[in-house]
């Protein structure tokens, strides 16, 4: 059993120790919409974090979405276009939005400190139009995400500063860090050694990207 000092159980006494003075310029920058600076940036973002939740187990999905940047379509100052490229195939993100339409986003650009975050509603489309303008090297996506947007702010640097994140010096060593292969021979019981493994996700990086 972890042994901690004290469990924080109420807003009165998290606001105790993490006061609001001194930081009005955090609670005011929220938007209900996009403006030019938003849009820019989404313009320069090929990657960003989808988070949605389950509503029957309550669980969490988080998860990576990456294209050339600028491949979220801004539609309107209260609408984004996600494409939704080829997968694994569990779709945990489209069957949150099936039972929850609350969702989040960070966008994110390389290099660059400060991040994207918006929230609001979304919900799963198939549309000839928007899968012909989000097409890459010709092909177009089944299917796409629509964000109607009901909050958007610029997130601060601390956290890339603080983790070095843009710091080649500061990576690890090449091939140190697990892969999704090494995850399989540890989670699934399968009849394949790791270099099959990493063959099929190699063959399948290089032919299901579009």
């Amino acid at each position: 059993m972890l042994s901690i000092d004290e469990e924080i159980t109420s807003l009165s006494r998290l606001r105790e120790l993490m006061p609001t003075e001194g930081f009005t310029n955090t609670f005011l920058k929220v938007s209900d919409r996009l403006n030019e600076v938003a849009r820019t940036f989404i313009s320069l973002a090929p990657f960003l974090v989808v988070a949605t939740r389950s509503s029957s187990s309550g669980l969490i999905d988080v998860s990576p979405k990456g294209d050339p940047s600028g491949f979220v379509e801004v539609y309107d100052d209260k609408t984004l276009i996600i494409p939704d490229r080829l997968g694994n195939h569990r779709v945990d993100g489209f069957q949150n939005i099936l039972e929850d339409p609350n969702i989040a986003l960070l966008f994110v650009v390389p290099g660059h400190g400060d991040t994207l975050r918006i929230a609001g509603k979304a919900r799963i489309v198939k549309d000839k139009a928007i899968s012909d303008r989000l097409a890459v090297n010709g092909k177009a996506p089944l299917l796409a995400m629509v964000v109607e947007i009901e909050e958007a702010f610029m997130h601060c640097s601390k956290a890339f500063i603080r983790s070095r994140l843009w710091h080649p010096d500061k990576w690890p060593a090449r091939k140190t860090a697990p892969t999704l292969a090494d995850w399989v021979i540890a989670t699934v019981d399968r009849e394949q050694t790791l270099q099959e493994v990493e063959d099929d996700h190699s063959a399948d990086e290089r032919t299901r990207l579009y």
